[in-house]
């Protein structure tokens, strides 16, 4: 490295020192280092203490259960595992069934609601503590500033020719980001596959093709959205960032500069806001929040923990940038959730959607019976005048064991099944469709349609397990 840039770097790591105390000749003097985010150059963010960076590190680490799951053993067997060769999803003690898939669906919709109505209330909480995105990025960037030192010291690097040096670190940095990338691939893709065996694969060199190629979509992504785009992926590929305004109102809170008590900025005797741009400074995106929303803002609210520091240095209260809705700076009384409608309606929603899934988890039955009428013809009229109506049940077995079962008819007086009183046989894990027949004298047959329901009984106990509503067609 040449002489030059040894003088920027270690200036710069004279200037800048790291998490320590700074005098405000020092803030100023680090300002320069600071720099909004026009797309031309590369973000590399201070990192500060304070309240908001404790919280963010403390809704991170949930993801290490993301990397833990796999390991969990439930009775015998893995824990969480989405068996989609043999359509089994496995969660601890409940298995679910591509039948089951509602229950699913329900949950993403409770996930996307719940992101609504959290948006609704704080802005891009998720974005700023939860997202993948924003988590990993912080990761990767705490390695960097371990490798390559603060922001000055980075940007130096980057700037400086390439020698062994430079080489050794960006070179050992980038087998870091990439060694992520594979654990997180395979870490899902032990999702699917059972750990223990998925590893005892990848050390034998063996197994099918899926799962080599499962991972790269991981690999390639971590390392190219947060390796390389980082904050640009916010700005240019996240569709959230560019939706966020229609769910958010004049009482949402969100990180906001208090621009009546900031201005005018100066360094001292004027606002209360001295112009060290240290918020923008600590800021993922490079954002200046001093500017209002945008886009590129993801409310992680470390621009408060830095400019409560700087106010404490200062003798003045904290709070120049807080979380505040507009009806707040604007004096208006503020209302609170309970009265807000949009909230009320996200919430009952939400209500709706985890009452299903729990109706659904707790009416789950290891035998499912599906029916379904024939339609061409609906019935046909037998020689004795006996309506005759044909169906196809579905009998899905969901249990480990065979099941021997019979069926039974009720609610239609008179009903007769034909040819259906022996066992019948369904394997573990399997559906059996099967054909039935329907007699009713003609005498009976009082509606063009009547309720029938086929009952499904253990052939041994004649224990009931389960049972399903169908339409009985008549002439009327």
């Amino acid at each position: 490295m040449s002489n030059t840039t040894h003088t920027a770097t270690e200036r710069a790591s004279d200037d800048i020192k790291g998490d320590e105390p700074l005098s405000l000749d020092e803030l100023y003097r680090e300002s320069s280092h600071h720099q909004v985010n026009l797309g031309a150059k590369k973000i590399h963010a201070k990192r500060m203490p304070g309240k908001f960076r404790a919280f963010k590190w403390k809704v991170a680490s949930l993801y290490l259960f993301y990397f833990i799951g796999p390991f969990i053993r439930w009775e015998g067997g893995q824990a969480i595992l989405f068996d989609i060769q043999n359509r089994k999803y496995h969660i601890f003690g409940l298995t679910l069934w591509p039948q089951d898939i509602w229950i699913l669906a329900l949950a993403l919709l409770t996930f996307f609601l719940s992101l609504y109505v959290v948006t609704a209330v704080a802005g891009r909480l998720f974005c700023g503590t939860f997202c993948w995105q924003t988590v990993w990025v912080d990761v990767y960037t705490w390695i960097e500033e371990k490798m390559e030192g603060s922001p000055a010291q980075r940007r130096a690097l980057d700037s400086a020719p390439w020698d062994a040096r430079k080489l050794a670190i960006k070179g050992g940095k980038t087998l870091i980001f990439l060694l992520i990338g594979v654990a997180t691939g395979v870490t899902f893709t032990s999702y699917f596959v059972d750990v223990f065996d998925l590893w005892h694969r990848y050390f034998s060199l063996q197994g099918p093709i899926e799962i080599w190629v499962a991972p790269l979509p991981f690999i390639v992504g971590t390392y190219l959205g947060v390796g390389i785009m980082r904050e640009q992926f916010c700005f240019w590929l996240c569709p959230y960032a560019r939706i966020q305004g229609s769910m958010q109102d004049a009482d949402t809170i969100i990180p906001t500069y208090d621009m009546k008590r900031g201005e005018p900025r100066g360094r001292l005797n004027k606002g209360d806001c001295i112009d060290c741009h240290l918020c923008v400074g600590v800021c993922p995106t490079g954002v200046d929040i001093r500017e209002g929303m945008q886009e590129g803002c993801i409310m992680c609210a470390l621009c408060i923990d830095a400019c409560n520091s700087v106010m404490k240095k200062v003798n003045k209260p904290a709070g120049l940038i807080r979380y505040a809705s507009l009806k707040e700076m604007l004096g208006q009384p503020v209302v609170p959730l309970y009265k807000r409608p949009r909230v009320i309606i996200y919430a009952l929603l939400i209500a709706s959607t985890l009452i299903g899934i729990v109706w659904g988890l707790t009416h789950l039955g290891t035998v499912e019976l599906n029916v379904i009428h024939e339609r061409q013809p609906l019935y046909v009229t037998l020689s004795d005048g006996s309506i005759q109506n044909k169906y196809t049940l579905k009998i899905i077995n969901k249990g480990d064991r065979p099941l021997s079962i019979k069926i039974a008819l009720s609610e239609l007086p008179g009903a007769v099944l034909v040819d259906h009183d022996a066992a019948v046989h369904v394997e573990p894990g399997k559906v059996l469709p099967l054909n039935v027949i329907v007699h009713v004298p003609k005498a009976l047959v009082k509606k063009d349609a009547m309720k029938v329901e086929f009952h499904i009984l253990d052939s041994a106990t004649g224990a009931f397990i389960t049972e399903t509503e169908s339409r009985f067609i008549g002439p009327g």
